[in-house]
C-alpha cells in the first residue's frame, strides 16, 4: 500500500450545539469526537501520518485533553480562514514520501475500518476518490417563489475521507481560493482532475446538531453489541 498521510480538518465551533465547547472536543461514549475520528483512521491505517488542523485558539485546549485520553499519534498544523486554507496547511504538514493523501472530518467518527481502507485502495487506481451515498428522502428546488422536484436518483450525499493522489491534491491547491469550492473533491475538479464516487456508509454521519450525538451514540453501542 502506498505512503498515506491524512488530514483531519477539526475547525468546527459548538454553534449549533448550542455549546460554547468545540463540538469537536465534545464526549461521545466518553471520549471525545475528535479522539475517535484520529483512532478511527489509525485503526485502519496504522502507519499512516496524520495531521490534525485546529484553529490557533484550540491547540493548547485540544492537546490538554488528548493528554487525557488514549489517542493516537498525530502532528498538528494550524487552521485558515477557510477550510481551503486549512486543508494547504495540512498538505505543507506531510512528509514528501507521502502519495496518497485523504482528508476528513474531525467530527467523522465512525467511518469504518473497511470503508477507509476501501477508499485507500480504490485511489491507487484514480487521481481522486470520495465516499457517496444516494439521498433517502425527495428533494425540491425552490425558485422565484415555486418549487419543483428534483430526481434523486441523480443526488448523492458526499462524505469523507476523501482521497487523492498526492501530486494531484497538491497542485489542486496551487489554485486561488473560490468560494465555489465546498469540499476537497470541487477543489481537485475545478483543477481538473476527475472525481470517482465510491459506496459510502450511512453511519459515516457529520456530527454537528445534539440529535447527531443520540444517533452517534446508539451506532456505538450497536457496534459494540456486534462484537460481543
Amino acid at each position: 500500500m502506498a505512503k498515506v498521510g491524512v488530514i483531519i480538518v477539526a475547525g468546527g465551533s459548538g454553534r449549533r450545539m448550542g455549546s460554547s465547547l468545540p463540538k469537536q472536543f465534545m464526549l461521545l461514549s466518553n471520549e471525545p469526537i475528535l479522539a475517535r475520528s484520529i483512532n478511527r483512521i489509525h485503526e485502519a491505517l496504522p502507519k499512516a501520518e496524520i495531521v490534525v488542523v485546529l484553529p490557533e485558539a484550540h491547540v493548547a485546549m485540544w492537546q490538554n485533553l488528548a493528554a487525557r485520553f488514549d489517542v493516537a499519534a498525530h502532528k498538528i498544523a494550524l487552521g485558515g480562514s477557510e477550510r481551503f486554507h486549512s486543508v494547504k496547511n495540512g498538505i505543507a504538514a506531510l512528509s514528501d514520501e507521502v502519495s496518497t493523501i485523504a482528508v476528513h472530518d474531525g467530527v467523522r467518527p465512525l467511518a469504518s475500518k473497511k470503508l477507509i481502507i476501501k477508499l485507500i485502495l480504490e485511489a491507487e487506481k484514480c487521481d481522486a476518490v470520495i465516499p457517496a451515498i444516494a439521498p433517502p428522502d425527495s428533494y425540491r428546488i425552490v425558485e422565484d417563489n415555486a418549487s419543483r422536484i428534483i430526481d434523486r436518483s441523480k443526488l448523492r450525499i458526499i462524505q469523507t475521507p476523501q482521497v487523492f493522489n498526492a501530486d494531484a491534491l497538491r497542485k489542486a491547491y496551487e489554485q486561488e481560493f473560490s468560494q465555489a469550492f465546498t469540499d476537497d473533491a470541487s477543489v481537485a475538479e475545478a483543477a481538473g482532475y476527475a472525481i470517482t464516487l465510491c459506496e459510502g456508509e450511512r453511519e459515516n454521519i457529520k456530527i454537528t446538531t445534539p440529535a447527531d450525538i443520540i444517533i452517534a451514540e446508539a451506532i456505538i453501542n450497536a457496534e459494540d453489541e456486534e462484537q460481543l
